[in-house]
């Protein structure tokens, strides 16, 4: 399945969630994720990310199946990752 993560986390914790969001997915731009993970990497994903965030934190995850969605990109595609569309 493909994902969408989209996280605003306190300042002391930003590095963190990014630098475990690069294991499974692209970064697109500021606190912006996708990719394609499968279901157990998607349940290790919410799982971890549950112990790094704090109360005020707030990550949202968009579920998406493969075929079923279509990125339309207006002004300058930071992080160009080809095999998503």
């Amino acid at each position: 399945m493909f994902v969408i993560v989209v996280y605003d986390v306190d300042v002391k914790r930003v590095a963190r969630v990014h630098r475990f969001l690069r294991t499974y997915l692209h970064w697109r731009q500021n606190s912006v994720f996708e990719g394609n993970v499968t279901r157990a990497q998607l349940y290790e994903i919410k799982r971890t990310l549950q112990g790094l965030v704090g109360g005020d934190d707030s990550v949202l995850i968009y579920e998406f199946p493969r075929d079923n969605f279509t990125l339309h990109v207006i002004g300058t595609d930071k992080s160009p990752v080809e095999e998503v569309i």
